[in-house]
């Protein structure tokens, strides 16, 4: 069942806050390769939907499988562990670290010295290395991976949180909003950065309220709306205008 089944898959979930019901029985295949779009107005239910699915909030009913599991998030570790990696609109990096330190962080490399085994340090020069390779695996040139993040453009920071998540070897990366307020360029980097991890045959969910950028880079897209998923459907033949009617209306037509 495993070979067959989505990457990821969504039954019947729901999202309660006190009497608000956020989602209201979700259904979504995440199949492995697809760059998912989920679309929809504010509120619709998208915020919520990528809390679960990056182990940031329990759903309040409903069954997740993972490769044909079941499978519960208990936080996003847990999610990150089990291949599903988020990065969130504010890229959660450390601006006063450097590139290869915001990279590592939380799983830094150590080295031992030759006669104390006991003694651990840093191994900075294979970090930098494995960093350097990563956003070169990205098309991403930067100078120095010693470099601070604050000193990056907005799209080299996006580099940085997603080679993150590829040193985490994540198969499915949630992508919040990464091209809000970035100017064309930084945009265009962006959206490389999404069809290189295609080609690399990652799975990624891009929540965006930009229908030009879902319709340059998405193969699939979800439009939510009150907390239901109304449209399913791959992307060909839509624009960015017929897709923002679809947004709108709820309806393909």
């Amino acid at each position: 069942m495993a070979d067959t089944a989505p990457f990821l898959s969504l039954t019947g979930v729901t999202k309660s806050y006190g009497p608000v019901e956020a989602l209201k029985g979700v259904d979504l295949d995440v199949h492995a390769g697809d760059v998912l779009a989920l679309v929809g107005d504010n509120g619709a239910g998208k915020s919520s939907l990528v809390k679960i699915l990056a182990g940031a909030h329990p759903p309040s009913g409903g069954e997740i499988r993972l490769k044909g599991e079941p499978v519960h998030f208990a936080s996003p570790g847990d999610a990150l562990q089990k291949g599903i990696a988020t990065i969130y609109q504010d890229l959660a990096v450390a601006p006063r670290l450097s590139i290869t330190e915001n990279i590592f962080l939380g799983s830094e490399l150590t080295r031992t010295i030759p006669g104390l085994p006991g003694l651990h340090l840093l191994d900075k020069r294979r970090m930098r290395r494995e960093a350097g390779a990563l956003l070169t695996r990205l098309s991403v040139n930067v100078a120095d991976a010693d470099t601070p993040v604050e000193r990056l453009s907005g799209g080299q920071r996006q580099a940085v949180a997603l080679s993150r998540a590829l040193r985490w070897d994540a198969r499915m990366i949630i992508m919040d909003e990464p091209t809000a307020a970035l100017g064309v360029q930084e945009t265009r980097l962006v959206l490389d950065l999404i069809r290189r991890l295609h080609a690399e045959g990652r799975t990624v969910v891009l929540i965006s309220h930009n229908m030009a950028d879902v319709c340059a880079v998405a193969t699939r897209v979800a439009v939510l709306k009150g907390g239901r998923k109304v449209i399913d459907r791959g992307i060909d033949g839509v624009d960015a205008d017929r897709l923002a009617h679809m947004v709108m209306t709820g309806r393909e037509g």
